[in-house]
């Protein structure tokens, strides 16, 4: 807790790139404390003119700020969504404001997915499956196994492996959004 507020809990966003496509999903639920404040959270978008999705886990509004500049980064670099996730984090490591905000990032398109964070990481997984937010690292568990064992498509993958995470994580429910591109 800082300055007496209740810690906003993260959410669980999963995203995966397979044949051809990226889906990404997200739970609903915003928890504040230890009371669910709101069930139906919108966190996945496409950005980019349709060309991208971004997930966002932690706070909304420093997440929504980030979003706003991974934006404006696409639209300088269109189509171009590697670079833009990289001036991203560059910016958000090293300018005095963005450094305080406390939020993770997907961004992705049908040829790569990446995690974005504070500290300047640009993650690229090697499978092409990624997770983040409080149920992040069992929804990532359940997309790798439907991944390598089923022959799902990438959105069952993902709203699935989220249903998975809803079952185990308090802070992830199952009131499923699933983006997804060509």
């Amino acid at each position: 807790m800082s300055g007496g507020m209740p810690k906003a809990r993260s959410t669980t966003v999963v995203a995966i790139v397979r044949e051809g496509r990226l889906a990404m999903a997200a739970d609903g639920q915003v928890t504040v404390g230890q009371m669910v404040m709101k069930q139906k959270a919108d966190k996945v978008r496409k950005i980019g003119s349709g060309r991208a999705l971004v997930g966002f886990a932690g706070g909304a509004a420093d997440a929504l700020t980030l979003l706003e500049r991974l934006e404006a980064k696409l639209e300088s670099s269109p189509g171009n969504v590697r670079r833009a996730a990289v001036e991203l984090a560059r910016d958000w490591r090293t300018d005095r404001m963005l450094r305080r905000l406390e939020a993770m990032l997907l961004v992705g398109d049908p040829e790569s997915l990446l995690v974005v964070s504070g500290n300047g990481d640009v993650i690229e997984p090697d499978d092409g499956v990624a997770a983040i937010g409080s149920g992040g690292s069992y929804a990532l568990a359940a997309a790798r196994a439907l991944a390598e064992h089923t022959d799902l498509g990438a959105e069952e993958i993902a709203r699935e492996s989220l249903k998975i995470a809803a079952e185990i994580c308090i802070y992830t429910n199952d009131a499923i959004s699933v983006e997804s591109l060509p």
